[in-house]
Formats: C-alpha cells, sequence, structure tokens
C-alpha cells in the first residue's frame, strides 16, 4: 500500500518552524521494506549520535526489529537501561525518505512534561510554598470551580474539567489549521464552557485542562514563566539539555520527521483512499500547559522517567504520594466522560503519572508522533521509545492503529521483565 504523503519543509536550517496553511503538492512516500540500521559503537556514548549497546543488546534488537515488522513503524528510536547501564540505544529506519533515522534526532515528547509539571507542585509542597488541598481560586479567581477545586486535583486529574478537547469549537479549529497558536485563555474558555463533569475529588477523567490550569496556577504562585521553572527544577538537575519548550512549534535540531492522517475528513479524502500529511511542523500549542509543550531526544526521556520513577527530585513522602494510584476502584461511569472508566490496573493515574501494573509510564500520541517512557521500580528498568508511524501503521481508512510504541515497549517488557506484564487496557 503506498500512500499520498503532503509535506510540510523546514523553514530554516535551523529549526522546523509554523507555516501558514498546507502545502498541496503531493509526494510519494518511498517504503523501505529493509529498515536503516544505525552502526554500533562502544558501550560509552562519546556524544548523542551515535548507537550504544552493552548486555542483552542483541535480545532487545531482535524485539524491536520484529515489533516494527508487526506495528509497520516508519522510524523507531529506543533506549533500554537497567540501573545506570545502558542495555541499548538505536534508531531504525527513516525520518524523511532517505534520511535515516538517529539516536541523536528530536521529537515531540508530549505527556512526558506532565510529570515534571506535577514534580514542580510536589516540589514546592515539599518547600512550604503551598499545600495540595490549596484552592485554585487564590491564584486564578476568575476561573470557574476554581473556589472548588484544590491543586492537588489539578495534578492527579480529578478536578472534573471537562477536557477541551471534546469541544466542537477546538477539533473544527484544529482540523482547519493545524499550525493555529492556541493560547491557555482559549483552551480554558471552551474547556468551562462545558459542565463540570462530577464534583471535585469524587472521579478521574484524563483532562488536558489540568494542566493547563496547574500551570498557570504555578505561574502565579511563583511569579515566573512555567518554563523557567522546569529548567532549574527539573532539567538542569538531572543534565537534560536536548530537551526545551521553544514556546513555538520548533524542534531543536536534528529534527524526527513525523506523518499524521486525522485531518483525512476535514480534507475530504474519501473513506478507503489512505492518506497521511507531514505534521512534523503542526503546532502543539493546544497539548498542555504553555511551558511544557516539550521536544526532548530519548537519552533525555529515559532520564527524566527514572528520576521521577525513583523520586530523585522530591522528598520520600511527595515521591510515595506521587506513584500512589487515585480513586483506584471507585470511579464509575459518568455522562459525557469518555474517559472516567479508565481507571484500572491498565490505566490508574498518580500525580501526573501512569500506573500500569508495576510500570510507571507516559506514553504520548499526537501529531503522528508515538511514544513511551517507562519505569519499572523493582527492576531499576527504563525503556523509552519514540515512533512515526509508517504505510503499514495505518488502516485500509488511513487511520492510525493505536500507539505503536506502546506495542513495542509491551514486547521490550514481555522479554526483559516477564515478571512484570504490562496489562492492556483494552
Amino acid at each position: 500500500m503506498r500512500r499520498q504523503v503532503v509535506s510540510t519543509p523546514p523553514r530554516s536550517r535551523r529549526s522546523v518552524g509554523p507555516t501558514r496553511g498546507i502545502r498541496r503538492s503531493a509526494i510519494v512516500s518511498a517504503v523501505a521494506g529493509a529498515l536503516l540500521l544505525s552502526a554500533c559503537a562502544a558501550d560509552t556514548d562519546p556524544d548523542r549520535s551515535v548507537t550504544i549497546e552493552g548486555a542483552d543488546a542483541s535480545l532487545i534488537r531482535a524485539t524491536v526489529e520484529e515489533s516494527i515488522a508487526q506495528t509497520g513503524a516508519q522510524a523507531v528510536i529506543v533506549r533500554v537501561m537497567r540501573g545506570d547501564e545502558v542495555l541499548l540505544t538505536q534508531a531504525w529506519g527513516e525520518s524523511m525518505t532517505g534520511v535515516p533515522a538517529t539516536v541523536d534526532m528530536h521529537f515531540r515528547n508530549g505527556a512526558v512534561a506532565i510529570p515534571q509539571v506535577a514534580t514542580v507542585l510536589l516540589q514546592l509542597v515539599d518547600e512550604g510554598v503551598v499545600s495540595l488541598d490549596d484552592r485554585l481560586s487564590t491564584w486564578l479567581p476568575d476561573v470557574p470551580f476554581a473556589d472548588e477545586v484544590e491543586l492537588g486535583q489539578l495534578a492527579q486529574m480529578t478536578s472534573g474539567y471537562a477536557d477541551y478537547l471534546w469541544s466542537d469549537e477546538f477539533r473544527d479549529g484544529f482540523f482547519a489549521d493545524p499550525f493555529r497558536q492556541w493560547t491557555p485563555d482559549e483552551l480554558v474558555a471552551m474547556a468551562t464552557a462545558q459542565p463540570h463533569v462530577y464534583p471535585p475529588g469524587t472521579n478521574w477523567n484524563y483532562a488536558h485542562t489540568n494542566y493547563v490550569l496547574l500551570g498557570l496556577a504555578l505561574e502565579e504562585i511563583m511569579g515566573r514563566p512555567l518554563d523557567q521553572l522546569i529548567q532549574e527544577r527539573i532539567l538542569d538537575p538531572l543534565g537534560m539539555t536536548e530537551t526545551a519548550d521553544p514556546g513555538t512549534p520548533e524542534l531543536l535540531q536534528p529534527a524526527l520527521h513525523a506523518y499524521d492522517s486525522e485531518r483525512r475528513p476535514a480534507l475530504g479524502i474519501p473513506d478507503g483512499v489512505p492518506f497521511v500529511e507531514e505534521s512534523t511542523s503542526w503546532n502543539p500549542s493546544w497539548s498542555l500547559a504553555r511551558g511544557a509543550i516539550q521536544n526532548s531526544d530519548i537519552t533525555d526521556t529515559a532520564t527524566v522517567i527514572r528520576a521521577v520513577g525513583r523520586g530523585d527530585l522530591l522528598s520520600d513522602e511527595s515521591h510515595a504520594l506521587q506513584i500512589a494510584p487515585t480513586l483506584r476502584g471507585t470511579t464509575t461511569a459518568v455522562d459525557g466522560c469518555p474517559s472516567c472508566l479508565e481507571q484500572n490496573e491498565a490505566y490508574t493515574y498518580g500525580y501526573g503519572i501512569v500506573l500500569s501494573g508495576d510500570w510507571l509510564i507516559q506514553n504520548p500520541l499526537f501529531h503522528g508522533y508515538a511514544g513511551v517512557a517507562a519505569y519499572l521500580p523493582t527492576e531499576d528498568l527504563t525503556i523509552a521509545v519514540a515512533a512515526t508511524y509508517g504505510d503499514e501503521s495505518f488502516d485500509e481508512d488511513g487511520q492510525p492503529r493505536g500507539n505503536i510504541a506502546m506495542t513495542i515497549f509491551r514486547d521490550l517488557a514481555a522479554v526483559l521483565a516477564p515478571d512484570h506484564p504490562v496489562p492492556s487496557r483494552s
């Protein structure tokens, strides 16, 4: 199956920036049958552009390659660590036709920034600056229901705010212009125009609204932009030099290119006709708190999930709180709340972190980028995966076949930690 790709090229040599509108000239994407393997190097990491490997590298490599064949991924970048030892860091496939993916490429890390924001909040609790039960209205008094919602409920996603992604206004706006710059005020207005889903603290639902509001509150609390707080409290202490929120669709270079099909109906592409667009430059301003809309590389992705999983940046008390499940087993169906039944063994929530079986994870999926950052505390095992979609990753109607990075992660978990399987959400 061959696909038609609308290409949006970089606007400058350094960055992949925003473009207004879509280039209508289509190119045919060459589907490589053979995967391009990065050259192997020593077990040290002199720079971020070479593959490194250690024990179990052959097993990991074989597992990933089998998963790629199953998912049809166009590009995959993986880093696996056991303790401080890097078992494998490698890239497969192509970023663009004829351009091999490499381990130093940057991608949108999406929800991997969520535990970073939650960690900033918990640090402020450790420092006595705020309490988790402080009301949002203390800092954002004009937001509807702010006098009923606590900071901790925003971090746990138990506030009851609707997700602005459910709004027809948002969907129509995004499909019409994926390069649009959304403001936090616009996003909050769309969310709060909808009824509160349930009384705060009585249920759970995944809603981007929570972290947009939490980010605004943290800026008010500290009187500084959120990206500065994350830089000083998370990125700098962990040595994460390849992660940034530039405030634009810019990607650090080199960039991993991505492809997406979700606008196919909006563009009038008939059912049954495979069609995807290059989505590398689509604007992620809608996706999270201002200042936490990051792009990153695979090394930083593995670094931050391990630090969160170990509690390296928090007191023991706050760390235990962060990774404890929220309302396990108590959620019930709520009309108009698609995610209110996701609270189960496969997907429970702490403070900004997903609990799936024995694993702590985040698994972003948007703009054609699929990812997983996962940590298994009992084994000190870290798995980070970034993937983009190839022809066989889409169904016959051109729709993506779920989060392909999760398939790769589950397969790796099964061979590296067979006593700690990753539950299925189905």
